[in-house]
């Protein structure tokens, strides 16, 4: 059974996006169009993932170690599993950020051309191009924004609890002094994984551990975070197994 329903509700998923970015496409064109309308677009965006979300059948409950300032400034760095890994991002984390995310996702009919408009795309398969990326991001951490890195750098392979972490999100993160959420997704890749023929709603639990703040700025605090969000991540995940 879950042959037919299974495509059938992935097929919804991908309307239910379509259905979301109709709804708001007024409000999400005109301020997408202009950096200086990127808070006004971010509270549209969060409302298009909620949306998605709800017409899906998902729920999201947050356990909370720690709660970001309602102006703070974060890079947001959870583990990547499924293609709700945005949208729920999004429905649980309320201050502004940009995702750094790869470039393909601009194929995507609509989706992708407004997530290339607003947010940061790298190549991961070219060093200049992560250099930009990089140089991209520390540029709009000085404007005032936060990042949303999954820091494994792609979803990986399902029997694969969690993926080794790149540097990037931690070197910005020291080199530029800006607090780290870890934060540990447990039930998109059950959900919704990266096959065809499966997918369903449900709760989706998030695990927030407490945040990660930079002591300096150097090589091996750069290591430090990065070992210290892998661990935390990877504990959360182990734990609800």
């Amino acid at each position: 059974m879950r042959y037919i329903l299974a495509p059938l509700f992935r097929v919804w998923f991908y309307l239910a996006n379509f259905i979301a970015i109709i709804l708001l496409f007024p409000f999400i064109f005109f301020t997408s169009l202009s950096p200086k309308t990127y808070l006004q677009f971010f509270y549209f965006e969060r409302l298009w993932a909620k949306i998605v979300l709800v017409l899906c059948g998902f729920r999201w409950k947050v356990n909370w170690a720690e709660k970001p300032e309602p102006n703070g400034q974060y890079i947001i760095c959870a583990n990547h599993t499924s293609m709700l890994d945005i949208m729920l991002t999004l429905a649980v984390f309320p201050t502004p950020y940009l995702f750094i995310g790869k470039k393909e996702l601009t194929k995507l009919p609509l989706f992708g051309y407004f997530y290339k408009r607003t947010n940061i795309l790298v190549d991961r398969s070219s060093l200049s191009s992560r250099k930009l990326t990089y140089d991209l991001a520390a540029e709009k951490i000085e404007e005032g924004l936060g990042m949303c890195i999954y820091p494994e750098g792609m979803a990986p392979r399902e029997e694969i609890t969690l993926a080794p972490f790149k540097n990037g999100a931690f070197r910005l993160a020291a080199t530029k002094g800006v607090t780290i959420i870890p934060a540990a997704f447990h039930d998109c890749k059950r959900l919704l994984p990266y096959d065809n023929f499966r997918g369903r709603p449900g709760l989706l639990k998030v695990d927030v551990m407490p945040f990660l703040r930079p002591q300096e700025n150097s090589p091996e605090e750069v290591s430090r975070l990065k070992q210290q969000c892998y661990d935390d991540i990877f504990q959360s995940l182990q734990a609800q197994k």
